[in-house]
């Protein structure tokens, strides 16, 4: 979908005109920095097996870090059935507005954190704020207040604000197109793992009695110590680029930054650029995918409501807190048959999200129509009503496959990130007192939410259609088939090496 790295075809330049350029190391990708020191080559066979071994090194960290997140970030709605809204003495609003307060502070932080995972090595910078974040938490069991609490879900937002944006740079630098929708899919899984985690936690937080500390205090001390556990882990295990990935050899670098090169996204560039970023601002799709990500979030407040929910519908605490786990199974297999799906049929992104959106929408009209007595048919419109996210994971893989360049891929991310913290800010002040037991404006919100959700999907298709067609009657762009960087040799002799350019049209499964 987007030009290559190195430049662009502009109105004007002829075909035939070929111009030699020369630039300095810290101007070019590390990737291309890193290719031209050998004459790497790659079959699938070997694509393959540097796959593999990707996947073996990083990929269970990245699920790992997700559940681990995802624990944190819904310990809110846990700790609100196991006495934290008691013992705080929080009103409706303001339990309400520590749900908000965690996406306003990922908003205000979500450019700069995007900023910093460009200037600083991905893994260090992540592994910092997963510390913090921990640091954070557990500070949780401390809070009596609502001042307290909020300061706490402040902290956490700025710190969350790296990882989904980090693992969607970290996705770019080490998977093809086809295989970051799968992989943002496997991370993603863990979301719905982290639900079946958390309600055994729950359980059994709720099950301790002795000594001085509630059950919900011990819900954030538990979930914080496995969160600086994993702080620990990132620093010293997760890579930054697969130029310097300590699990792969230097062979293997080469290999693994040849395995992408069709990608045309970069690997990672430390240097700011700033026209990158105004075409990412100047692009149609950067704000049409804006405003799905929010509308697509609003709903997102089921995920601290939803326990509040079920306990209202005349289930314990205890059957509530067991009960999230078939929230998380529900997940697991959405996701997972979602970007299974998406994989294997070519150009099928959004139509797959649109479909996931109408068990979703049947949820929303059987929680605001079945009669209140009926305790089962009202649980299982709530799990239907989460089906929706798989369309998240969707547009996740699809912006990260259709940006190039580095600056504009963190720019993306950001954009993409704020729709997410806007709508995930606004969702909380839906669920009102004035509007409990059956929550319908709620219910109708997101219904609407899920509706222009479905039809901007389609719309975003449309548009990278009509954009593919455009540049596929364009001629091949030659402007910068001559790129020369200068490396440093080791006897300290500066030597100019050409950067091989591949020109290619992007594969049908690679564009909608």
């Amino acid at each position: 979908m987007d030009s290559a790295s190195y430049g662009e075809k502009r109105d004007g330049d002829s075909d035939l005109n070929s111009r030699h350029v020369e630039l300095s190391a810290a101007a070019v990708d590390t990737g291309a920095r890193f290719a031209v020191s050998g004459e790497a080559t790659i079959d699938h066979n070997e694509s393959i097996r540097i796959r593999r071994k990707i996947d073996r090194n990083i990929l269970p960290m990245m699920c790992l870090l997700y559940l681990v997140q995802f624990m944190d970030k819904t310990t809110l709605g846990y700790a609100a059935i196991l006495g934290m809204n008691q013992e705080a003495h929080l009103t409706t609003d303001q339990y309400n507005w520590l749900g908000t307060i965690f996406y306003l502070s990922y908003l205000i932080f979500e450019y700069p954190q995007n900023l910093a995972l460009q200037r600083f090595p991905v893994g260090k910078w992540m592994s910092i704020n997963i510390f913090v974040w921990s640091v954070a938490l557990c500070s949780h069991a401390a809070c009596k207040s609502f001042g307290g609490l909020f300061a706490a879900r402040f902290i956490l937002g700025i710190c969350e604000g790296s990882i989904t944006a980090g693992f969607m740079i970290v996705s770019s630098m080490f998977y093809t197109r086809k295989e970051q929708t799968l992989r943002v899919g496997y991370w993603f899984l863990m979301n719905g793992t982290a639900q079946i985690i958390l309600a055994f936690v729950a359980y059994g937080s709720l099950n301790i009695t002795k000594g001085r500390l509630e059950p919900w205090q011990w819900l954030m001390i538990i979930t914080g110590l496995l969160t600086f556990v994993l702080s620990i882990c990132f620093w010293f295990f997760f890579p930054d680029s697969p130029t310097n990935a300590w699990f792969l050899t230097p062979n293997e670098r080469a290999l693994a930054v040849q395995r992408i090169k069709s990608n045309q996204t970069g690997v990672e560039n430390k240097h700011f650029k700033k026209e990158q970023m105004i075409e990412a601002f100047l692009e149609p799709k950067t704000w049409l995918f804006f405003v799905f990500s929010i509308f697509d979030n609003i709903p997102n407040s089921l995920t601290n409501q939803g326990t509040i929910i079920i306990t209202s519908f005349g289930f314990t605490t205890l059957q509530t807190t067991l009960l999230g786990c078939v929230s998380g199974v529900v997940e697991i297999a959405t996701i997972w048959s979602g970007v299974e799906i998406s994989a294997r049929i070519p150009n099928s992104r959004a139509y797959v999200g649109a479909i996931y959106f109408l068990p979703s929408l049947l949820g929303v009209f059987l929680v605001n129509l079945l009669p209140w007595s009926d305790q089962v048919g009202l649980l299982f419109s709530v799990w239907l009503g989460t089906i929706q996210i798989t369309a998240f994971v969707m547009a996740l893989a699809w912006v990260s496959a259709t940006t190039a360049g580095h600056t504009k891929k963190i720019t993306m991310n950001a954009i993409m990130l704020c729709g997410y913290c806007i709508g995930n800010a606004v969702g909380p002040f839906m669920w009102q007192e004035k509007y409990k037991p059956r929550n319908h404006v709620p219910w109708i919100v997101i219904g609407v939410c899920y509706v222009v959700s479905i039809i901007l999907l389609l719309i975003i298709r449309a548009h990278l259609a009509i954009e593919n067609k455009r540049r596929d009657a364009e001629s091949i762009d030659r402007t910068y088939d001559d790129i020369y960087i200068e490396l440093v040799k080791s006897d300290g002799v500066t030597e100019k090496v050409k950067v091989d350019k591949v020109r290619f049209r992007l594969k049908p499964e690679d564009r909608c």
